[in-house]
């Protein structure tokens, strides 16, 4: 189980975007794309067999997943996560701070 999954409510921590908050698209190993954060700016060139149209394009590229935190409602700010264990044996992921499950 990971700390950080597709569809969580994150916060950047770290970085040029640090402060805005986004959900998490996709999950990349060490790295996640964010909606909205880290989005730079790529020149494309056309391509006619494929119907690619050139110019310059937004592209949100991955950011690392030591720079983001999960939000939590509850305090307004980023959490930290750690990991439970409940009776039925069911593995749930809760925010330190306040133990609720996220």
């Amino acid at each position: 189980m990971q700390k950080i999954i597709k569809g969580d409510d994150v916060i950047v921590t770290a970085g040029k975007d640090k402060g805005r908050r986004g959900t998490v698209s996709q999950v990349l190993g060490e790295k996640a794309l964010v909606d909205g954060v880290n989005v730079v700016k790529k020149h494309q060139k056309g391509n006619p067999n494929t119907g690619v149209t050139g110019g310059i394009i937004d592209k949100e590229m991955p950011i690392d997943l030591s720079n983001l935190m999960i939000f939590n409602p509850a305090t307004g700010k980023g959490g930290r996560v750690g990991f439970k264990t409940l009776d039925d044996g069911k593995k749930v992921r809760i925010f330190k701070s306040n133990g609720e499950t996220v």
